[in-house]
């Protein structure tokens, strides 16, 4: 089950957020505790974002957050992944905007191929100097009908 997700969630999708993160890039494991995480989804997040997630049964197995032209965050749980449920989360943002930008780290390849499936380009690389992880970025933007 799709569905917007709402304050009460945001522990959830904070947990979905670090087991998806920490599984894709092991070399930034302990970056944020999980409190931290918390408060970045509740006070970060949330206010700014239109937040959506994927249920199976109780469990929370996808989400994603974005807001007017950006996603800011798109993860699903490790062992839900090859199901569809990042491609039917994506779906919810490109149904709701012309045009989508996001980063995503250069090193993670798998999320770089999964974009770039989906009708996302490479605009632009950057040696990683604005993000806290300090990790090289990559922009991607995606286009309705380009």
């Amino acid at each position: 089950m799709l569905r917007p997700l709402v304050l009460a969630d945001m522990g959830a999708a904070a947990q979905v957020h670090r087991l998806a993160f920490d599984r894709a890039m092991p070399w930034l494991v302990g970056l944020h505790t999980p409190d931290r995480d918390r408060w970045f989804y509740r006070e970060r997040i949330f206010p700014i974002c239109r937040v959506w997630g994927r249920f199976d049964g109780d469990e929370l197995s996808g989400i994603i957050a974005f807001r007017d032209g950006w996603i800011e965050q798109l993860y699903v749980r490790p062992g839900a992944q090859g199901r569809g449920i990042g491609s039917g989360l994506l779906d919810i943002a490109k149904g709701a905007n012309e045009r989508l930008e996001l980063w995503t780290f250069q090193r993670n390849a798998p999320a770089r191929r999964f974009y770039e499936a989906r009708g996302f380009t490479l605009a632009e690389q950057t040696d990683g100097p604005r993000n806290e992880e300090k990790e090289p970025h990559a922009r991607y933007v995606w286009t309705r009908g380009g």
